[in-house]
C-alpha cells in the first residue's frame, strides 16, 4: 500500500518549499520518502531529489531547439513526459514497498486546466501503478487568495484533483482588520505533537524546556 501527495499550485506559491518541509517532516518521524521532482523549470532544489525529470529532458533544451517560451516548453516537457511513462514507472517501482512520495509539480495552471497532460501523467501512474491512495495538496500563496482576479484560478484548479487538500502559505504577510485592531496570521508549522515540535526548529531558534 504506496501513500502520497501530489503538490500543485500556482508559480511561487512554495510547492517546493513545502516539498521539502514535508520530506524532512517525514524523515523526523521514521518514514522514508521519496521526492519526485516533475518541474524542469525548478533548477534549485533544497531537497533531496530522488527522481528528477531533468533526466529525462531538459526545459532549456526544448526551448533552445523548438524556439519556446517557458510555458509552451513545460506544456512540451508534461507531454513528453506523459508520452514516456515507462521511465517514471520504472524509476517508481522500486520505491513503493516503503517510500511516501512526494510529487513536486510545475505550477503552470496549463498544464492541468488547458491541457490533460499532468492530469493524465498523474493517472497512468495511479492505474498501472496502483497508487490509490495519493491526496493533491494546493498550495496558495497569500496574493493569489486575496486577488479577486485570481480566485478563479485557486478555486477551479483544485477541482481537477481528487481528495485534495488545500494549503495557504505567506500567511505570515496576511493582514486582516477585526474591531479596528490589525491581526497577522501566524505561519503554518508541522507537528504531531507538542513534545515532537522541539524537534523541528533550527538550533538557532529553539530554546531549551531545561
Amino acid at each position: 500500500m504506496v501513500f502520497g501527495q501530489v503538490v500543485i499550485g500556482p508559480p511561487g506559491s512554495g510547492k517546493t518549499t513545502y516539498c521539502n518541509g514535508m520530506s524532512q517532516y517525514l524523515q523526523l518521524v521514521g518514514r522514508k520518502v521519496a521526492v519526485i521532482n516533475l518541474d524542469p523549470a525548478n533548477d534549485s532544489l533544497p531537497y533531496d531529489c530522488t527522481i528528477n525529470i531533468e533526466d529525462l529532458i531538459k526545459l532549456s533544451d526544448v526551448m533552445n531547439e523548438h524556439s519556446l517560451g517557458p510555458n509552451g516548453g513545460l506544456v512540451y516537457c508534461m507531454d513528453y513526459l506523459e508520452k514516456n511513462i515507462d521511465w517514471l514507472e520504472s524509476k517508481l517501482k522500486p520505491l513503493l514497498k516503503d517510500h511516501y512520495l512526494l510529487f513536486d509539480f510545475p505550477g503552470q495552471v496549463e498544464l492541468f486546466f488547458l491541457h490533460s497532460n499532468a492530469k493524465k501523467v498523474i493517472m497512468k501512474l495511479i492505474k498501472k501503478l496502483e497508487l490509490r491512495y495519493l491526496s493533491s495538496v494546493f498550495v496558495a500563496n497569500k496574493p493569489v487568495c486575496c486577488k479577486m482576479s485570481q480566485k478563479r484560478v485557486r478555486v477551479l484548479t483544485p477541482v481537477i484533483m481528487c481528495k485534495c487538500v488545500e494549503i495557504v502559505t505567506f500567511c505570515d504577510l496576511l493582514l486582516i482588520t477585526e474591531g479596528g485592531l490589525e491581526i497577522e496570521y501566524l505561519t503554518i508549522v508541522f507537528t504531531t505533537a507538542a513534545v515532537q515540535e522541539k524537534y523541528m526548529k533550527d538550533d538557532e531558534n529553539f530554546e531549551s524546556d531545561d
